[in-house]
């Protein structure tokens, strides 16, 4: 504090009765809260089932997660052979056949994960 009637001290108390009025004003704020959404496959009767279906969810964006990392790799594995053809330690024939694994490899995986997904 700079000195007893300093502005740090007004700035302490304007802060403070700011917070007091906040509480006391929140107590009158009705908002309601958004209904939760059904999981993708509909709304079922029991719980275990709820649950099940919620858990499908979760799993169909992991899966979708494991896709985006995979495309992530193979475009960062591609930039860096396309990186080494323009430095001349590559050829292109090697760039080609680096994209063209990366997008067959893209394409069992997706492959792979919609086979697994429908099993749950």
């Amino acid at each position: 504090m700079k000195n007893r009637f300093g502005w740090n001290r007004v700035t302490h108390l304007f802060s403070r009765s700011t917070l007091a009025c906040s509480a006391v004003w929140s107590c009158w704020v009705l908002a309601a809260l958004p209904e939760m959404e059904a999981p993708s496959r509909g709304e079922s009767d029991s719980m275990i089932q709820t649950l099940q279906d919620h858990a499908f969810d979760i799993v169909s964006l992991l899966a979708l997660a494991i896709a985006a990392a995979a495309f992530c790799g193979v475009a960062y594995h591609a930039y860096t052979t396309y990186s080494e053809v323009q430095n001349g330690k590559k050829t292109w024939g090697q760039f080609g056949l680096t994209c063209g694994v990366g997008a067959l490899l893209l394409v069992i995986i997706i492959w792979l994960l919609t086979k697994g997904t429908d099993v749950l």
